[in-house]
């Protein structure tokens, strides 16, 4: 098997709001759009994020009414101490603190308005001897 390209799609209420979220706070752009669906990608992600609306009739119907609230979505980045402090100046609630982990994560956390988990993150593991 060979893989080409990575993406996660979540069902969501409100397409554009979560669609919207990202890419005024993170940097994403619209790839695709059309009637409850939206694909969006960053050159330096190396996958794409679609949401689909809850219910929509091309999703399998065993599929249609889940949700993705509570799904995080985790971003590693260089400088997690000035994301956080820029977050904070657009106004984004932290519905994390930024915390360490004893295996040396370092995350924070913000919700989109359909209740999906961006989790920004950088690893400061101990070095191995």
């Amino acid at each position: 098997m060979q893989i080409t390209a990575c993406a996660v799609s979540l069902n969501v209420e409100d397409v554009r709001a979560s669609a919207d979220f990202l890419t005024s706070h993170f940097g994403f752009h619209e790839e695709m759009s059309a009637e409850g669906f939206a694909s969006l990608a960053r050159p330096d992600a190396g996958m794409h994020v679609a949401f689909l609306r809850r219910g929509l009739p091309t999703l399998p119907e065993d599929q249609r009414e889940t949700g993705a609230a509570g799904v995080i979505l985790a971003f590693v980045v260089e400088d997690l101490e000035g994301e956080l402090a820029r977050v904070q100046r657009e106004g984004l609630a932290i519905t994390m603190p930024l915390r360490e982990e004893p295996w040396g994560e370092r995350s924070f956390q913000v919700t989109d308005p359909n209740g999906v988990i961006i989790q920004l993150l950088d690893w400061n593991a101990p070095k191995s001897q």
